[in-house]
């Protein structure tokens, strides 16, 4: 954010949050956009590919849960940022290679 800053000549002493200069400069956050369209390119391709990466992302595992708040799955991220209702519905779209892409590219282009 520091070279927004500089650009727009905006002092340190200026109280004005990330946000905001973001808005002056009419720019939007894409770092977490990018990591979810990344994150589903390959889940993509790993459900394509049906192996061992497969059974890890859609299996359980025997055991304990550690104590604590959970970590967010990447099958939990991707429902939401895909606005799908079910993780079935994932996995029936993914084996569709175009429909997946389109699914993507809307999901990145709304910018949820």
């Amino acid at each position: 954010m520091w070279f927004l800053r500089r650009m727009l000549r905006i002092p340190w002493t200026a109280k004005k949050t990330n946000e905001r200069v973001l808005n002056e400069a009419n720019k939007r956050r894409s770092l977490v956009r990018t990591i979810r369209k990344r994150q589903a390119i390959f889940l993509g391709h790993v459900m394509r590919r049906g192996k061992l990466e497969h059974l890890v992302t859609t299996g359980k595992f025997e055991g304990k849960r550690s104590r604590g708040r959970q970590s967010e799955k990447i099958m939990d991220g991707l429902i939401t940022w895909l606005g799908s209702g079910k993780v079935s519905d994932i996995l029936a779209t993914v084996k569709d290679r175009d429909l997946w892409r389109d699914m993507i590219a809307n999901a990145y282009k709304q910018g949820t």
